[in-house]
């Protein structure tokens, strides 16, 4: 399972995060340019297991991005490019979307 919120102008990943069940990290990162940015992967917990079922919303401020899982605030992060023009969400896996609001 990953996202990615995209510029689809130039193709530019303002937010990309991938929780990896196997090595326990959930990563986070940008990709400016066809360049990733640095890995964040610290967390002081992780809430995704294999095959077990979560609740996810992402919330979008002025300075971060803030990502919740079952209610409680997982990480924030921080804007590495402008925000305003993402324009398209990208999902990988296997996911059930019960409610997206833009």
């Amino acid at each position: 399972m990953g996202f990615n919120l995209v510029v689809s102008r130039s193709r530019d990943i303002a937010f990309h995060m991938n929780p990896r069940m196997k090595e326990g990290a959930v990563v986070r990162n940008t990709r400016t340019d066809g360049k990733w940015g640095k890995e964040d992967r610290e967390l002081s917990m992780n809430p995704f297991m294999e095959g077990q079922y979560f609740d996810m919303s992402i919330r979008c401020g002025n300075q971060r991005f803030k990502v919740f899982v079952n209610g409680q605030q997982l990480f924030d992060f921080s804007h590495r490019m402008s925000f305003s023009e993402i324009d398209k969400l990208e999902i990988e896996g296997d996911v059930q979307i019960s409610y997206i609001h833009i």
